[in-house]
């Protein structure tokens, strides 16, 4: 809790103890950086509590269609332990045999979204192999938190997602990193109003000046923002310090910390 305001940190990633760390290693080449964290599920926790979070929505990322299943399992396992302290998203591919079975699973192991990372993935949004995924997932009621933006490659930028918004009228996409890692100001000018789609600002701060955060923000409204950190890739604190640092009403402050993630995800009662 910080200022007496329940916290939820709606994007993390957790990995297994055992390979924990070449996981991280592994996104910081990606991106040409340094993770401030382990990465792991007891340091996810011990990080997330000197910021004042109270509870984390966890993922991974399937690089192969072979990689589906563990990690949703690890994930559901994950949440199982962790007391009440989280809530669980799965992963897909779009290369696998069977999108439709593996949804059916990861609901049944009780994960509540699906996260998808095209650029990772190495699969454009608007690639006719991932109809399926956004069909199954808006028939099922499955948000998406994806990973949107990025100036080096075509496959997350708006032109690709815009499309795909507007023919899944009843599918709410999360659009990681403000909508647009890389092309923050580009991304808020696109997307705002635009009913089925929310951001977080996770990997966004240490890019952008509190300016521009604050506008980015304004032009969303706080009513579509959700909290996040992008652990391991951030300190939880000073991500925390720095949201709280914008000049944000009380009640934006609420709704982008904890509000907007309790209705997407159903946890009134949970945290």
């Amino acid at each position: 809790m910080v200022n007496g305001i329940k916290v939820v940190d709606a994007h993390c990633h957790i990995y297994p103890e055992k390979i924990a760390e070449r996981a991280v290693k592994g996104t910081d080449n990606f991106y040409e950086c340094q993770s401030f964290c382990k990465g792991t599920v007891s340091d996810l926790l011990d990080e997330g509590e000197k910021a004042g979070i109270d509870h984390f929505i966890v993922q991974s990322v399937a690089t192969t269609p072979k990689q589906v299943k563990s990690i949703n399992e690890f994930i559901a396992q994950s949440v199982k332990s962790a007391s009440g302290k989280m809530t669980g998203l799965g992963t897909l591919h779009p290369d696998s045999d069977d999108i439709k079975g593996d949804i059916e699973h990861l609901m049944e192991l009780g994960l509540l979204g699906v996260k998808l990372h095209p650029d990772i993935q190495a699969f454009k949004i608007d690639d006719y192999r991932c109809l399926k995924i956004y069909e199954e997932c808006e028939k099922q009621g499955l948000k998406i938190l994806m990973h949107t933006g990025d100036n080096r490659y075509d496959y997350s930028n708006p032109n690709r997602l815009l499309p795909i918004l507007e023919i899944y009228k009843n599918l709410t996409i999360i659009g990681a990193h403000f909508g647009g890692w890389s092309i923050w100001e580009e991304a808020a000018e696109v997307y705002s109003g635009i009913p089925n789609f929310y951001v977080d600002c996770s990997s966004s701060f240490p890019w952008i000046s509190k300016e521009t955060a604050y506008k980015i923000i304004k032009k969303y409204g706080a009513d579509k923002v959700l909290f996040g950190t992008d652990y391991p890739m951030w300190s939880p604190t000073s991500e925390m310090e720095y949201f709280l640092s914008l000049p944000l009403e009380k009640n934006e402050i609420s709704s982008i910390l904890n509000m907007n993630a309790i209705k997407l995800f159903n946890l009134e009662g949970k945290i």
